[in-house]
């Protein structure tokens, strides 16, 4: 298996089908999360939504460039999530997170080996694979973020 279909399979695993390293993923979590649950605020932590958003935020970001060519996204609006008012909003916002999940997958597992090596976008944010190893470690830990969110509010909420 060559690097870049390494990397594709280890994002497929984080985001969509994996359990080797988690024993889950984010689809999976984001699955059993209302969207109740995605905006309870447990011990002044992000909610669950936020931290979707936030994930979400930057695949979006990087497939934008993928496209135009400039890394735009911003670490201070990477939250700026506003609450969700109903089960669409929070419906749309995992099926957009998962889509784009996929879609960095896809660009990924059809990357040269060569680009690896080459600039992600401009020079001071190093090269592709080490971005594309950021975003898997990030990925697993907001992963794990949600996951004991998601168990510690299931415990507070009335009727779970």
């Amino acid at each position: 298996m060559n690097r870049t279909a390494y990397l594709a399979d280890r994002l497929k695993e984080v985001y969509i089908n994996g359990y080797w390293i988690a024993n889950t993923n984010i689809k999976e979590q984001l699955n059993h999360i209302n969207f109740l649950e995605a905006n309870e605020i447990w011990h002044g932590n992000n909610c669950i939504g936020a931290i979707t958003f936030h994930l979400n935020y930057y695949l979006s970001g990087i497939l934008s460039a993928v496209n135009d060519g400039e890394l735009k996204i911003k670490d201070r609006l990477s939250f700026d999530y506003t609450p969700m008012e109903s089960e669409e909003q929070w419906s749309k916002l995992k099926t957009e997170l998962i889509h784009h999940a996929e879609q960095i997958i896809k660009y990924v597992s059809q990357l040269n080996v060569h680009s690896l090596d080459e600039p992600f976008f401009d020079m001071k944010y190093g090269n592709w694979l080490r971005n594309i190893d950021g975003i898997i470690e990030h990925s697993y830990y907001h992963l794990g973020q949600i996951v004991l969110l998601s168990k510690n509010i299931k415990q507070k909420l009335p009727n779970n």
